[in-house]
């Protein structure tokens, strides 16, 4: 595992690359709600309000204790807390710079990098582990889930890895889904194919004092599509880290 110096994972970046303007909504994608919807659809105040749940216990359990790590895709800091709260030096990336500031807000003194994820290039930084996280693997069009596999895999220390976050079967079929968030609930209401491949998933999100939606596009993965599409990376499936199967940790090849 590469070690970075710690004092490097302590600053905010300005993007190497342009990133996406906040206010572009992304196709297929829409989000409802108060305050700044990003443009894959994710309210900015609603995912402050998120709780974090066995996310932080899957990375401790999956990688050395202080290692570096590349967090891609942040939000809003629901997990980037906990991991540098648990002795993780943290590189927080995301393509909106509103989640970034909240990002900031909770986490005082975290390094963040504002990119979008397929262009993040940090030139010969190197990280013990990567994070990819919020079914993220799941884009729509298999150009970009290649080309988020292959920013995982060009950041990604030699003898390091990379934990990838997956639908869990039957995650499409039998909705409505309701789950706990607090005091509030999410409801996945609808999952429609919209092409070949690729499903228009629909959530709500409700609070006491607030609702939000988002819509957003997935392509559901098999184990052999999954497994696949690391291997077009550069990547190799190691073990799933979840009896779910929802985590999996694979390593550079």
């Amino acid at each position: 595992m590469s070690e970075s110096p710690r004092s490097e994972s302590r600053r905010t970046e300005s993007p190497r690359t342009e990133s996406l303007p906040a206010e572009a909504p992304r196709e297929g994608h829409q989000g409802t709600g108060p305050g700044a919807i990003t443009p894959d659809g994710c309210a900015v105040d609603l995912y402050v309000r998120l709780p974090v749940r066995n996310e932080p216990d899957v990375v401790q359990q999956a990688v050395p204790a202080g290692a570096t790590l590349l967090e891609l895709g942040s939000g809003a800091g629901r997990v980037t807390g906990p991991l540098a709260a648990r002795g993780f030096a943290v590189t927080a990336v995301d393509e909106s710079r509103a989640m970034l500031d909240r990002v900031e807000a909770r986490v005082p003194g975290v390094r963040t990098v504002h990119s979008p994820i397929e262009t993040l290039d940090l030139g010969e930084e190197r990280f013990d582990a990567v994070l990819l996280a919020s079914f993220l693997v799941h884009a729509p069009d298999p150009e970009k889930r290649q080309a988020l596999l292959r920013a995982c895999r060009r950041h990604v220390a030699d003898g390091g890895c990379v934990l990838v976050q997956r639908e869990g079967d039957g995650w499409h079929t039998g909705l409505p889904r309701e789950a706990s968030l607090g005091d509030g609930v999410s409801r996945v209401l609808s999952s429609e194919p919209v092409a070949p491949g690729v499903r228009s998933v629909h959530v709500e999100y409700v609070f006491p004092d607030a609702r939000w939606t988002q819509t957003f596009l997935s392509r559901p993965l098999d184990a052999a599509e999954f497994t696949a599409a690391l291997a077009g990376a550069g990547l190799a499936l190691d073990t799933y880290l979840t009896e779910d199967g929802t985590w999996a940790r694979a390593l550079p090849v």
